[in-house]
């Protein structure tokens, strides 16, 4: 498993250095390849089809139903989602042109189809057990007007050192969603614990991208102040032989929630709201209005 629509220390304003503070880098490097992943990152979100360029977000049904910027008619059933498209219209899916009925059968939990049509992307796909049909168009003004993700400023002693924890076996997490009443549930494999401000803090951790890797969810005393209130993540490599990692709140990320309505992420467990203020990594986005 893994966090979908993710993407990839100082508890106060105080200069002194955190508790649990790894050795710091070369501030300059430091702040150069922090500025070239934050590129990076800007650039996936922003990219022809990322996710600024979506522009619904249609829960199917039994009955058959037209959306806006998408042809055909859809629906979904027992044996998963249907598209009955007009004549003379075609989408491509896995390479493969299809045209008139199009069944893309049970799509998976977390999972999607990318159907192609024209310059659009249509992500067919399940959340939280139900399925909805995602369009993508470049020209979204969303995608169009974006010129990058606030952020507070990169600081070495953000980057924090702590261990992880594995659970005896993992603990099926269900938490909420940005869509009000869908749930989703993940498999969380243990904790990471780390000190801040002179006291001990954890985090409940899922599975992240890539094999051994960790992501969390959190809010902290910023939340709704200077970044966004529903969520932040962020990636964790692979814990050391010894359960060492190394959490870098410069790279603490909004979801697509902070940017668009028509994402469905999942918030934080009740566990990893931090009672400390987390000044570092991405603020809120300016699609959502002024910063702070």
């Amino acid at each position: 498993m893994s966090v979908h629509d993710i993407p990839d220390t100082r508890a106060s304003v105080e200069p002194d250095v955190p508790d649990g503070a790894a050795t710091l880098p070369d501030p300059e490097v430091f702040a150069a390849e922090w500025r070239e992943w934050h590129r990076d990152k800007d650039a996936r979100l922003a990219s022809e089809h990322g996710f600024l360029a979506v522009t619904g977000l249609h829960w199917l049904s039994a009955e058959p139903q037209s959306f806006p910027g998408v042809p055909g008619s859809w629906s979904t059933g027992p044996e998963g989602v249907v598209v009955e498209l007009d004549e003379g219209t075609e989408l491509v899916v896995d390479g493969s042109v299809v045209r008139g009925r199009h069944r893309f059968g049970v799509v998976p939990e977390r999972g999607g189809v990318d159907a192609v049509w024209g310059d659009t992307v249509i992500e067919v796909a399940k959340r939280g057990g139900q399925d909805v049909v995602r369009p993508r168009h470049p020209d979204h003004p969303l995608r169009v007007a974006f010129t990058g993700t606030p952020a507070y400023e990169p600081d070495p002693s953000w980057v924090v050192t702590g261990r992880y924890e594995p659970f005896d076996e993992p603990r099926p997490t269900t938490v909420g969603a940005a869509v009000e009443g869908l749930h989703h549930v993940y498999d969380a494999p243990g904790r990471v614990v780390f000190r801040l401000d002179g006291r001990e803090l954890s985090l409940t951790a899922f599975n992240g991208q890539t094999p051994g890797s960790l992501t969390v969810l959190f809010t902290d005393e910023t939340s709704g102040v200077t970044t966004y209130a529903a969520n932040r993540g962020l990636a964790i490599a692979a814990p050391g032989p010894d359960g060492t990692v190394v959490l870098d709140f410069n790279r603490a990320t909004n979801l697509p929630c902070a940017y668009t309505d028509f994402a469905t992420c999942p918030l934080p467990p009740a566990e990893n709201r931090l009672p400390v203020a987390i000044e570092a990594g991405e603020r809120i986005p300016r699609e959502r209005g002024p910063v702070s």
